[in-house]
């Protein structure tokens, strides 16, 4: 558990590591571009023999101001995912396990902030309950951002079933009709010292939370505008499933800016080995420094 003095974060894992190999990830990239920030990049998060980078696919449960908050929630099991074999019809993953070794059960969740809509993303949001699809946190609000939900919506209604593996059937759906998904926008507090950011790019709509805790200033939960520490020092290396990389990168770059001026903390979704990261300026870019 790390103490942001006010508010406590914990990791809860559900895949990890997740290997892809950087040239797959982030089209164009060369791992010699990175060769000499081996020392920080390795071993947490790139494989530099096999050419991979090393992602956790987790939740980030968050209590703060009175509220119990899962950021994101990952693959889930039993969902259709033929094309992923090691996300497909998964079984006895234990996360809900690691979620109650927390202290946490699945009606104490007060909201479940979906940062974007994509697989890894949302797979918890929905458990397998006697053929049906059924909110996993049946007391929760599921905040998703506007512009996001309507983007997928809207795909959806053109090709039903057809992207992003499924999920908007199996985890999206059951959670609107059952009353328990509301959209928010740029700026929408959650609480006091909590509020919604919009950080477009990776999606049309993805949102992040901005958190002012005592011990380190601010906190930025930015989903996967940052994918990996790798982006910190080459932040025009979007990803292959940004659907606006000139704008993924801006997104990116602009946090990057944020933490080094203000000494923000960045909570990637993806993060392994530590909760989050400053960044300092060198040498006419980024380097990290990795908090816990």
């Amino acid at each position: 558990m790390f103490d942001l003095g006010g508010a406590t974060l914990e990791r809860i894992i559900d895949l990890d590591p997740f290997a892809l190999p950087l040239s797959f990830l982030m089209p164009g990239a060369d791992i010699e571009a990175i060769r000499h920030h081996e020392p920080v990049l390795s071993p947490h998060h790139v494989d530099f023999a096999a050419g991979n980078v090393l992602l956790g696919v987790q939740s980030w449960l968050l209590r703060a101001g009175g509220l119990t908050i899962l950021i994101d929630s990952c693959v889930g099991e039993h969902k259709e995912r033929p094309r992923r074999a090691d996300w497909h019809r998964r079984a006895g993953t234990g996360f809900l396990d690691r979620l109650a070794a927390a202290g946490v059960s699945p009606d104490e969740v007060d909201i479940v902030m979906c940062t974007h809509l994509h697989a890894d993303h949302v797979g918890w949001n929905t458990r397998l309950d006697d053929g049906r699809w059924v909110p996993t946190f049946p007391r929760a609000r599921y905040l998703m951002g506007t512009a996001e939900l309507a983007h997928w919506q809207a795909v959806e209604a053109r090709e039903p079933g057809a992207h992003n593996h499924g999920v908007y059937a199996d985890s999206v759906l059951p959670v609107i009709e059952a009353g328990l998904a509301e959209t928010v926008d740029d700026g929408y507090d959650l609480t006091r010292g909590m509020r919604i950011e919009t950080m477009p790019g990776h999606t049309p709509g993805q949102i992040g939370l901005c958190l002012d805790c005592r011990s380190h200033g601010q906190a930025l939960f930015c989903g996967d505008a940052i994918h990996s520490p790798v982006q910190v020092f080459q932040p025009g290396w979007s990803s292959a499933f940004c659907s606006d990389r000139d704008l993924a990168a801006a997104t990116r770059l602009a946090l990057l800016e944020r933490s080094a001026e203000t000494g923000a903390v960045l909570v990637p979704a993806h993060l392994r080995g530590a909760w989050g990261m400053t960044v300092t300026r060198e040498r006419g870019g980024f380097r990290p420094a990795f908090a816990g």
